[in-house]
């Protein structure tokens, strides 16, 4: 199968980025992309820089405009797509929500994000409930995508559960970047890092993990911080970690990779992790820390 991730930047225009997406998912099909993934948010700016309640009025319900619009484009392509929305659920409950649709135009499924960060320049907790979704593969055409987003990546707990219920390819909807006051060693660690854990996941669940990061500088319209220059490195790794492609750390990219979902299937046969998991050792993950 071809997918493709869709790493640009944005400006305050919704209409403009959206415009700019189409343009974008069109030239991945034109390229035999039948799968398509969207960074996170990828509406408008990252507005979690500040804690602003005029922001709430960005959120929309789904089925909403994007899932129409989207739908439609989708339908008219015959591709499947995974947004990532604000989503306003009702007043005063709002989620951070991926969103795939299928290549019909209809809603295959959703996943509301369940880790949500509160930190400088990612106040996402002012935002965002987190998810009471769970950690559910979505059901497609083009096989069940396990779908998390951003923050969800740094835990294993969160990919193991997708790939424990069925998941056949994990998928992150990303905006992270860095602050212009961290040295370059620190800005590579983190980079690394984040590379690092996602390509773990790959290895620890003979899976392969689909990573779309926005790309490009979003200032702090406060003030506070010197905002985020996002890292871009969008990349799609294989079931025992390989880089198969990896984006720009700096430019607008499309990045477009073929994968084997058969490789779940040979490299679980070598190296059977599931087979040895001591599940009746394993129920202390479920306490906040282990008590000595």
């Amino acid at each position: 199968m071809k997918v493709a991730l869709i790493q640009q930047s944005n400006s305050a225009s919704r209409t403009e980025n959206i415009a700019k997406l189409e343009q974008n998912i069109r030239h991945s099909v034109s390229q035999g992309a039948q799968l398509i993934v969207l960074q996170e948010l990828h509406n408008g700016l990252y507005f979690c820089q500040t804690e602003d309640p005029s922001v709430f009025d960005k959120a929309e319900t789904i089925p909403g405009p994007s899932t129409d619009s989207f739908g439609l484009l989708a339908k008219e392509l015959g591709v499947v797509i995974v947004l990532s929305l604000f989503e306003k659920r009702a007043a005063g409950l709002h989620h951070n929500t991926a969103v795939v649709i299928e290549k019909d135009g209809t809603i295959a499924g959703k996943y509301r994000k369940m880790h949500i960060p509160d930190d400088p320049a990612y106040y996402e907790k002012f935002y965002f409930t987190p998810g009471d979704l769970g950690f559910q593969p979505i059901v497609t055409s083009v096989g069940k995508l396990g779908v998390l987003v951003c923050w969800d990546q740094w835990y294993p707990e969160a990919a193991r559960l997708m790939a424990m219920a069925g998941a056949e390819i994990l998928i992150y909807p990303t905006a992270i970047g860095w602050e212009s006051t961290d040295s370059e060693q620190e800005k590579q660690r983190q980079t690394n890092a984040w590379i690092i854990s996602q390509r773990a996941h790959a290895v620890a669940n003979g899976l392969h993990v689909l990573s779309c990061n926005r790309v490009g500088y979003e200032p702090d319209p406060s003030g506070v911080t010197n905002g985020i220059q996002f890292w871009g490195n969008s990349f799609v790794a294989g079931p025992q970690g390989e880089l198969i492609a990896q984006s720009s750390q700096v430019k607008e990219e499309i990045l477009v990779a073929d994968i084997d979902l058969h490789r779940t299937e040979e490299v679980r046969r070598m190296w059977p992790f599931f087979r040895d998991r001591r599940i009746d050792a394993f129920a202390d993950l479920t306490k906040r820390w282990r008590e000595e």
